[in-house]
């Protein structure tokens, strides 16, 4: 039996991103649907391909029919230039490459120069988010032809009110954009506070950074309080946004912010920057967002929800409501040639 749908993602599809569960997600809900789904995870390294990855690209184009849509992840973009691609092509944009924490400058032009002319080339694009849709207008894509499926969310009934001594979540993979260091210098300061800190997130992507995260924590003293919990299950996951009482993350851009939105389902307030999508995710009444590059600003935002005032901030969560994920994959299913 043919598929209806071939979706293209660099690498195994059950990587703990956000992007991949994103992927992940819709493919189960697709399935629960009754819609048939290929997915090619293919080999090679991303963004900077290989030559591995550009034969996997020529295979997955040679594997789809005339009558699937083939839905590239943009992580796997590049290695599908110069190729010619069926007309039901769809490309899926968490957020533009070039956009990614720690790029020189000319390197993130360059970068954004090359998926804009990628993407110009393909007829429907899905962004995760209004905000990364409003970046990929800004790089010169029509936005006549960029549709906006945001992620879904686990349905849960976590209580309102949590015990113990503070417990601070935050989920992110290791890399620079996420900035784990700022998040640990801000809570550095607050030490006259009980709080303990889980990391959850892989700590094998970017190597460099997870070093320097690791000796950020020696240098504030910080082994007693923070533990790098690395990836887990889903359901684990789950465990860890049940028990914690706050979630923080310093990302200095996120193309929607999924682990922000699981976080406030969860009822937990939020700490975070109020960069990229953020701000659209979590309310005033919710969380605390402050600009980018200003650890004052961020340790005085974890004072206030190391106190009693995160109990405002908590109540704030109750009436927010987020589509789940049955609802977004018939949402992106319908915006596909």
């Amino acid at each position: 039996m043919s598929a209806s749908l071939r979706l293209a993602v660099p690498g195994p599809l059950d990587q703990a991103t956000g992007g991949y569960r994103y992927a992940a997600a819709m493919v189960a809900a697709w399935q629960a649907q009754g819609h048939r789904i290929a997915v090619e995870e293919l080999a090679g390294t991303y963004p900077v391909c290989d030559d591995a990855a550009h034969t996997a690209a020529k295979a997955c184009i040679a594997r789809a029919s005339d009558s699937e849509t083939l839905l590239i992840d943009g992580l796997a973009l590049p290695a599908f230039d110069g190729l010619a691609l069926p007309k039901r092509t769809a490309a899926l944009v968490h957020h533009p490459l070039g956009l990614e924490t720690g790029l020189e400058p000319t390197v993130a032009r360059a970068w954004l120069a090359a998926e804009t002319a990628r993407l110009a080339k393909i007829a429907a694009i899905v962004a995760t988010s209004a905000a990364t849709r409003r970046d990929l207008i800004a790089m010169g894509i029509d936005g006549a032809k960029i549709a906006v499926v945001e992620p879904g969310t686990h349905a849960v009934r976590t209580p309102l009110a949590r015990r113990g001594k503070p417990r601070v979540l935050c989920v992110a993979t290791l890399t620079p954009r996420k900035d784990h260091v700022a998040l640990l210098r801000a809570l550095a300061r607050l030490r006259q506070f009980a709080w303990r800190a889980d990391f959850v997130g892989a700590t094998d992507r970017d190597p460099a950074c997870a070093a320097r995260v690791r000796a950020e924590i020696a240098r504030l003293r910080l082994g007693r309080r923070v533990r790098l919990a690395g990836t887990c299950s889903a359901q684990a996951l789950g465990r860890h946004y049940a028990s914690a009482h706050l979630f923080a993350l310093a990302s200095r851009h996120e193309g929607y912010g999924m682990a922000f939105a699981e976080a406030l389902a969860h009822r937990l307030p939020v700490v975070g920057l109020a960069a990229g999508a953020v701000p659209s995710v979590v309310p005033a009444r919710a969380g605390i967002l402050v600009p980018p590059g200003n650890i004052d600003l961020l340790a005085q935002a974890l004072r206030r929800m190391l106190g009693p005032q995160r109990r405002r901030y908590a109540r704030g969560t109750a009436a927010l409501r987020f589509p789940d994920w049955p609802q977004q994959a018939a949402r992106l299913w319908a915006c596909l040639p």
